[in-house]
């Protein structure tokens, strides 16, 4: 079945479900008997009247829908509850972003925030990031942020709490809601993998794959057409068992966090056998990276670099084709890309800035 027909048949039981009369005034009211809820419900892309090329993946790319090779950079937000709680969640917090030249946002979706939020109220965040995004022009990245061990279902902060059954339903539910909105290009399953040097249990890559294959079978049941993105261990840095046991599904790409303190000097040499070699097979995104100074805010975060890093890192995604998203669009989250509200520049803020600004006015 076409992801055209899954939407219709979504849209259908939604809509069936409202015209019953046992269900009729069910959706959206306080105390509804639960068996009356109709579920589940599609994103209304009918306001959108702008849209993006959809992207896929050829071979160790990805392309539009002419085939013409993507490179993407841009981003990350930090979650969207602390947006609208801090009062700055909006339209012009995207068209900042795409003014600095960005072509791609990352949206970390917490487990905690998820939970507090609910659902539904969370769904509408979402639903005004995918509207704001397609009519300014930018590409999305949903990830579910966890930090741990999804095997042993231990994680390294209470905010990263989770389980597979939450993460399964949490991805059941954002592919069928987006299935066929081309700005929602990537879904990141899992922030970052790592077993904290075993304090939070053991997992192979054997069992990692198990539980990512979960994922991409559910969401592929729901949006065929969508990318599922793929961290490998150590905080999503390291891919080195990707090469002689990938993951079991076509059209997907994989994650890197390349931070500086992540391998010692001379970085490229590491770069590459760490994670980049991946690239000349499949496409691989660096869905974080960043540097910061020893004296800026945050700075106990052991991201301390300078422009250097810069330098070497873009130059070597252009090198070998990778796609990336700077850490991070706010002035609380390290390392910054903002010192304040007013998006005045950090020092790497600047540099990726000007870099992006660059690539747009080279694109034709």
């Amino acid at each position: 079945m076409s992801s055209i027909n899954r939407r219709f048949v979504g849209v259908l039981f939604a809509a069936f479900a409202l015209s019953t009369p046992l269900l009729a005034g069910a959706a959206g009211q306080a105390g509804v008997e639960w068996w009356n809820v109709p579920y589940p419900e599609p994103f209304d892309a009918s306001g959108i009247t702008t849209s993006l090329p959809r992207l896929h993946v050829e071979g160790n790319r990805f392309v539009d829908e002419h085939g013409n090779t993507v490179v993407l950079y841009g981003v990350n937000i930090s979650d969207p509850d602390k947006l609208v709680k801090q009062g700055h969640w909006s339209k012009a917090h995207f068209q900042v972003i795409k003014d600095w030249g960005a072509t791609l946002v990352r949206v970390p979706v917490h487990p905690v925030a998820w939970k507090e939020r609910g659902k539904d109220e969370y769904f509408k965040l979402l639903d005004q990031a995918v509207t704001w995004a397609s009519e300014v022009g930018l590409y999305l990245n949903i990830e579910w942020h966890g930090i741990g061990n999804l095997q042993t279902e231990v994680f390294q902060h209470p905010m990263h709490y989770t389980s597979r059954q939450e993460t399964y339903n949490f991805w059941r539910d954002v592919s069928f809601r987006y299935a066929g909105v081309p700005a929602v290009a990537f879904y990141e399953l899992f922030n970052e993998p790592t077993t904290y040097r075993e304090q939070l249990g053991r997992i192979s890559w054997a069992e990692w794959k198990v539980i990512v294959e979960q994922m991409i079978t559910i969401i592929r049941a729901h949006d065929p057409e969508v990318i599922p993105l793929v961290g490998g261990f150590d905080w999503a840095y390291e891919l080195r068992s990707v090469g002689a046991d990938p993951i079991g599904f076509a059209g997907i790409g994989y994650v890197t966090h390349p931070y500086p303190m992540k391998a010692p000097q001379p970085w490229e040499e590491h770069w590459e056998k760490d994670w980049g070699y991946v690239a000349d097979t499949y496409p691989v995104m660096a869905a974080e990276i960043g540097f910061m100074a020893a004296n800026e805010p945050g700075s106990h975060n052991p991201v301390i670099a300078d422009e250097d890093y810069g330098r070497r890192i873009t130059a070597y995604f252009e090198k070998k084709g990778i796609s990336w998203t700077a850490w991070c669009f706010d002035p609380d989250w390290a390392p910054q890309l903002i010192a304040d509200w007013s998006y005045t520049p950090t020092k790497q803020g600047a540099f990726f800035r000007a870099y992006m600004l660059g690539k747009a006015r080279r694109s034709p």
